[in-house]
């Protein structure tokens, strides 16, 4: 009773609560699912569809990383992204010999709207999942969505550039992959990326925490762009129809 309640007041409120159940589930199937983001991306190289990797949300290069495998070829070129001081500062010990990969120490924001971001105070990451301490979001709400307490989040100072600039910077601007992990702000990257290119390269990302009205819109993008799309554990990848994957 209580929770027909609170999802009819949320839904006066033009909210919609998703179950636990549907996510519980999704997961469920992707751990059985044999089509795996990591066997893509190796069928990819196989196919020598990949030589530029701009990976937005690197982390520190080793926890939860599909691409960390790939990175060391030597006809690889790959940007890593990552806002969050103490896991850049471990992303550029675990590169400081490759040549062929560069490294941005910021957030990615749409006209560099955003300087701040919330994440767990490592001093409670012993609290928590491992994957939680790798979150950060410009919304305190989307920790708090993953079971972080309050008290346990920390807000800190960032460095912030637009999508188009981190390409000119970088000369990154042909790029055959655009990997996206950001917590939430993937589809606000994305859009921005398609408003300012015509570029269309691999993209992969993760979407289950975009909003409805955000995805519809990259829907949109992708057909108009000619991509098809493959559903593989949270991630979508996208890529042009006329390319064929053997999986």
């Amino acid at each position: 009773m209580k929770n027909k309640l609170f999802n009819k007041i949320a839904g006066w409120f033009g909210y919609k609560i998703i179950e636990k159940k549907l996510h519980k589930n999704n997961r469920l199937i992707d751990r059985f699912s044999t089509l795996k983001t990591e066997s893509l991306i190796s069928t990819m190289f196989k196919k020598n569809l990949i030589s530029k990797i701009v990976q937005i949300g690197a982390n520190d290069g080793e926890r939860f990383d599909v691409l960390k495998k790939f990175l060391g070829r030597q006809n690889i070129k790959a940007l890593l992204v990552e806002p969050i001081n103490e896991s850049f500062q471990k992303l550029k010990l675990k590169y400081s010999d490759s040549e062929n990969i560069f490294l941005e120490n910021s957030a990615i924001s749409v006209k560099n709207l955003h300087n701040e971001m919330y994440l767990l105070n490592p001093n409670f990451a012993k609290l928590y999942d491992d994957h939680v301490p790798g979150i950060s979001s410009f919304n305190k709400s989307h920790l708090l969505k993953h079971g972080v307490k309050n008290k346990h989040i920390i807000k800190k100072k960032i460095n912030s550039i637009s999508v188009k600039n981190l390409l000119e910077k970088h000369d990154f601007l042909d790029l055959d992959l655009l990997y996206i992990d950001a917590e939430g702000y993937d589809g606000e990257i994305l859009l921005d990326f398609f408003n300012f290119t015509n570029k269309k390269p691999i993209v992969i990302f993760e979407y289950i925490h975009i909003s409805h009205n955000t995805f519809c819109k990259l829907l949109e993008i992708f057909n108009k762009n000619g991509y098809k799309i493959l559903r593989a554990d949270e991630n979508l990848l996208v890529i042009n129809k006329e390319i064929t994957l053997e999986l």
